[in-house]
């Protein structure tokens, strides 16, 4: 969430950008205001009252020191009541510091991130930013047939199956359909690993302090599934739990950037999809994804996000799928990002474009609700970081786009890079 000095010192600017995201903050943003004003006021008050106190129990302690006793004991029997009043008052100043700090807490995380300079206003994803497109789109030899048509006359992949076991949207992956599953996974992997990421193993479940740390809570779109008994939820995205291993740390600014990876399924209702471009692989409540993320200098950062964009870009160029590079308008952009670029690859059957890849920086949006900061030897206070993550890659529209993009006559030919990983070089 945005610091409560950053909009105090930047009132019209945190409007006046958050307008590009299609938010109205000056509601809000005049409520921070007196909610921080009537808690400093507070704060003042329970100040000044304790200080009677502490002015009353010292003058019975110099008199004490100065053989004074028995004035001692008459003083304190004459402020008892006084100092009774005093901490009574107290205690309903402290219900209202609470309160109104409790209050101002829910305001601030009712703000959306400030959006890059970048980032244009728009609508929704049809006024994003083309910015690079790579690949060829190829001709496809014979009929061309659809994802949800190819894995039923090759049986790799089973929907029906999978409703029986859980329901729509969670598919079972049989033969030479899990081994390519595996063989993606294990190749996007192998190439963060010689990017310098450092793999790790989360839980799939995370507490509600995860939740909030990266954005996912409060839950606006009902998109987590939530194990109520134990009050855990289930990730949407391995960079939930990776980026809350930062949670409540100071790291060493030498040490920065902290580079990791993850392999995790991934879970999201996606209440009220539905309809032709959600069919098959679009659109699924359980699937896998490869996940990097990055804690950064704030001022490395957007070198960083370059980086990252490189690497996934550089992970649809190896298995030969055609793509374009997206940067996000104010209308699509996240509630947490400040600059995001989207992946989508060519669907050759479907004809249209598949998102396969978000690619954001949050700038500190993120660590001010983790409380993660960097502190250097030569720094004063310890500073809050910049957090970024990217899909590196979500499989469900990459398997898609490469059954259809590689279809033959004779079967699906498996990109050369992924040969040694699958053992085989086609789908028959």
């Amino acid at each position: 969430m945005l610091t409560l000095k950053f909009i105090q010192e930047n009132k019209e600017e945190v409007i006046e950008r958050l307008k590009v995201k299609r938010f109205d903050a000056t509601q809000i943003v005049q409520q921070i205001i007196e909610l921080d004003d009537k808690r400093k006021a507070t704060q003042s008050a329970v100040d000044n009252k304790q200080a009677e106190i502490k002015s009353i129990s010292k003058k019975v302690g110099e008199m004490i020191k100065q053989g004074n006793a028995e004035e001692a004991n008459l003083f304190r029997e004459e402020t008892a009541k006084q100092s009774g009043e005093l901490k009574e008052e107290i205690k309903k100043l402290n219900d209202t510091l609470n309160q109104t700090t409790a209050a101002l807490e829910a305001e601030l995380i009712k703000l959306p991130n400030l959006p890059h300079h970048s980032v244009t206003p728009g609508n929704s994803d049809t006024d994003n930013v083309t910015v690079k497109e790579g690949g060829v789109i190829k001709e496809i030899e014979g009929e061309k047939l659809p994802h949800w048509d190819l894995i039923k006359k090759y049986d790799i992949i089973d929907f029906e199956l999978g409703t029986k076991i859980t329901g729509a949207g969670f598919p079972v992956y049989k033969g030479k359909g899990a081994k390519l599953q595996r063989a993606l996974i294990s190749f996007f992997l192998d190439e963060a690993e010689k990017a310098g990421y450092l793999e790790v193993m989360p839980p799939i479940l995370v507490n509600e302090d995860s939740g909030f740390g990266t954005g996912q809570l409060p839950d606006k779109e009902g998109m987590m599934y939530h194990a109520t008994v134990d009050n855990l939820f289930l990730i949407p995205t391995a960079e939930v739990p990776v980026t809350n291993i930062y949670r409540d740390e100071v790291l060493k600014e030498e040490d920065l950037p902290k580079k990791n990876m993850a392999y995790t399924p991934c879970f999201r209702r996606e209440a009220g999809s539905w309809g032709a471009h959600v069919r098959g692989l679009n659109r699924l409540h359980q699937f896998d994804k490869v996940e990097i993320v990055q804690i950064s200098h704030p001022d490395n950062s957007y070198q960083a996000l370059d980086e990252m964009v490189a690497h996934v870009e550089g992970l649809v160029n190896k298995l030969g799928l055609p793509y374009r590079i997206l940067r996000l308008c104010g209308g699509d952009i996240s509630f947490t990002s400040a600059l995001t670029f989207d992946f989508e690859v060519f669907s050759a059957a479907q004809e249209r474009w598949l998102e396969v890849s978000s690619v954001s920086n949050f700038e500190s949006y993120q660590a001010n609700r983790l409380k993660c900061r960097y502190k250097g030897k030569d720094m004063k206070k310890a500073e809050l970081v910049h957090t970024l993550n990217g899909s590196a890659l979500a499989l469900p529209r990459i398997v898609a786009a490469l059954l259809e993009n590689n279809q033959t006559p004779h079967g699906i030919r498996i990109p050369e890079v992924l040969v040694p990983y699958c053992n085989f070089d086609i789908i028959n």
